[in-house]
């Protein structure tokens, strides 16, 4: 059966975009490899309740950036943060009763499915990633997000050196820095993708 030119185009452009895609999901999952996500979910939207995701947020970093500093990936940041996982869950409880407030604090290391976050000088695209999440109470409120491995939270850094530190390639300098719609689109492709995966397994 012989094609039409449109049809042809219509088919070459599918199969660019499908190759294209593959290439683009596999330099995110490269990239979320090397990276540990800071999760802080706050009790409820109530105004205080936010205030104090933010509290905790820097106790919570001042305690483990130090830490992690020096480690040369995230397999050894991912190590040391286990290690202190108590210590992080005790300064997160005395934050809370400096306040008064009673909430259980729940933390954890996991691998959990993030969506796209845009930053100032950077933008993470959406996937699986390792994240050390804080729980606050029922944890039903606005969250926050960003990565504490290697330090890129924008008040850590001046900005975006600290991208040097993953050793990107170009794809996955687009994927951080990349605007405009062909990225919003790709980002918004990596997120149905990543929301696949989940559910496939």
């Amino acid at each position: 059966m012989k094609f039409k030119i449109w049809e042809l185009s219509l088919f070459l452009a599918l199969v660019v975009t499908l190759l294209w895609g593959t290439l683009v999901d596999q330099r995110q999952q490269d990239l979320s490899d090397r990276i540990i996500r800071l999760h802080v979910l706050a009790h409820s939207d109530n105004e205080a309740h936010q205030a104090l995701k933010y509290h905790i947020r820097d106790e919570v970093r001042a305690l483990v950036e130090p830490l992690i500093i020096e480690a040369p990936n995230r397999e050894a940041a991912e190590a040391v943060i286990t290690a202190h996982l108590d210590e992080i869950q005790s300064v997160a409880e005395q934050t809370i009763e400096a306040t008064g407030e009673e909430f259980p604090i729940r933390t954890v290391l996991t691998r959990e499915l993030s969506p796209t976050r845009a930053y100032e000088t950077f933008t993470l695209p959406a996937g699986l990633y390792t994240a050390l999440r804080v729980e606050i109470g029922e944890a039903v409120g606005q969250n926050w997000w960003c990565v504490v491995f290697p330090p890129l939270c924008l008040e850590a850094v001046t900005g975006t050196s600290a991208l040097d530190e993953l050793d990107l390639d170009d794809i996955e300098v687009a994927l951080l820095t990349g605007t405009g719609r062909d990225i919003a689109i790709r980002f918004w492709v990596l997120e149905r993708i990543a929301n696949l995966r989940t559910r496939c397994r």
